[in-house]
Order: C-alpha cells, then sequence, then structure tokens
C-alpha cells in the first residue's frame, strides 16, 4: 500500500472532523466519561485493529485516548489509516 500526498489526506480529512494531519500521520484525541468508558472503548478499538491487521499509535491517560495512525511500512498515511480511523469513529460515536 502506498502512502497518500498531503492533498489526497487533507481532502479525506473533510470527512473526519475529530482528525488532524501533521508529522506524518493523522491525529485525534476523543474524551469520555470516565475511565471505564475509555478503556472500553480501548477494547473494542483492539479488536477492530486486529481484524485490519493495522495498529495505532495510542495513548491513555484516565478518560482521555489519544490516536495517531501511520502506515509505517508505506512510510506515510494510507488508505488503511482511513479504514482504521473510520473504525474508531463508528465505536466512538456509539459510546458517546
Amino acid at each position: 500500500m502506498e502512502a497518500l500526498d498531503k492533498e489526497t489526506i487533507e481532502k479525506k480529512l473533510l470527512r473526519f472532523p475529530d482528525w488532524e494531519y501533521f508529522d506524518n500521520a493523522i491525529h485525534s484525541e476523543f474524551e469520555f466519561d470516565n475511565f471505564k468508558d475509555c478503556f472500553s472503548a480501548m477494547s473494542r478499538i483492539a479488536f477492530e485493529c486486529e481484524a485490519l491487521n493495522h495498529h495505532p499509535d495510542w495513548s491513555n491517560v484516565y478518560n482521555v485516548l489519544t490516536i495517531s495512525l501511520s502506515t509505517h511500512d508505506a512510510g506515510g498515511v494510507t488508505e488503511k489509516d482511513f479504514q482504521l480511523a473510520e473504525a474508531i469513529e463508528s465505536i466512538v460515536e456509539v459510546q458517546e
């Protein structure tokens, strides 16, 4: 899978208003009501990551989940990152 150019990434991000492109990755931060809800979303996201065989750089502090997506083998953002971002969005939307 090839890395997308900056213009293509910016255009695709129009569908993902909670995501930003910088440092050669797309990034988002999600805030939940509490740690349990955040961890629950992370667990559900983990199953999607395994299904896609694509894993994010992410961190969690209490009720905040920070995610960065980039396809390391391609050296940048690919369609796979947007597929995972879409899955993440649907999981987080259900949590809210």
